[in-house]
């Protein structure tokens, strides 16, 4: 059985960070340990939350209990995504040396969330040189959007070719896999986005339809399910395919509910069994 330890927020109204990745992963059989960083009313786009930020020290309070039951060596995969400030960053790098000095084996999956092309950058502004210079380096799998992407590889990716290219950059960085989502290429068909995943010497890319929807959450989603996918199969083209359906599935039930928040218990049959409706191209 696959086991992750997933350092993330967590909210009690609502579905991101931890409250949208461990649900999902539980739906596919995999042992999930949530480790959070905050936990808050609902997510900060309301505008108003209540609740606590988990100081640094108590998030590595929580992985060293986990550390003295001799469990670390269980983890195959170590997830983070949202990262609200430094110290937390380097309480992640710490869990992830702990965790790979007693299973080499096991893999860093991080979703370096900085922004999107719609909103720009949304964290603080030491968060994207974070990334780039001391979190991405020690991944094995990244999972930016195209924004996040280019941020991290200071360059502008638009087409297939200039954004394999800044995939490259990031790899050289240290990951041996990237998930690049909500690819906007100009070129693409109207009404259409793409997913595209890179390992070892191939390249696959996804296309769907592009909802108009605004899903805090999805892209928490897309990370683990892609993290546990690969995981299980080592496939990384059978992965992204696997991603893509039940996302897209989510985020079609989500937007025809009317409601705000992710649909995830309604949508736990499309997790746990893709339909796989959506052709896998290979494009490298």
């Amino acid at each position: 059985m696959t086991t992750i330890l997933s350092i993330q927020s967590s909210v009690a109204y609502g579905h991101v960070g931890n409250s949208a990745a461990v649900f999902p992963l539980q739906r596919l059989g995999v042992e999930v340990w949530p480790v959070n960083t905050v936990h808050f009313s609902n997510h900060t786009g309301y505008g108003a939350w209540r609740g606590p930020l988990m100081p640094p020290e108590d998030v590595r309070e929580v992985v060293t209990g986990i550390e003295e039951r001799g469990a670390l060596g269980d983890v195959d995969a170590v997830l983070s995504g949202y990262q609200g400030g430094e110290q937390i960053g380097e309480v992640i790098l710490d869990a992830v040396a702990r965790t790979k000095a007693v299973n080499p084996a096991a893999v860093y999956a991080c979703d370096p969330v900085m922004g999107n092309a719609a909103s720009g950058c949304f964290v603080h502004p030491a968060i994207p040189v974070l990334l780039r210079e001391r979190v991405v380096p020690q991944a094995d799998l990244i999972t930016p959007n195209q924004f996040e992407l280019g941020f991290l590889t200071e360059t502008d990716p638009g087409d297939l070719d200039s954004t394999l290219d800044a995939v490259d950059r990031a790899r050289a960085m240290g990951p041996s896999t990237v998930l690049v989502t909500s690819v906007l290429r100009p070129d693409r068909p109207e009404g259409t986005i793409e997913m595209l995943a890179v390992h070892g010497d191939g390249a696959w890319l996804v296309r769907t339809p592009h909802l108009p929807i605004k899903a805090n959450g999805s892209g928490d989603v897309t990370a683990a399910l892609f993290t546990a996918h690969l995981l299980d199969t080592g496939d990384a083209a059978v992965a992204l395919g696997r991603t893509v359906s039940s996302v897209f599935d989510l985020l079609e039930r989500t937007h025809g509910s009317g409601r705000r928040e992710l649909q995830l218990v309604q949508s736990q049959h499309e997790i746990a069994h893709p339909r796989m409706q959506f052709e896998v191209e290979q494009v490298r």
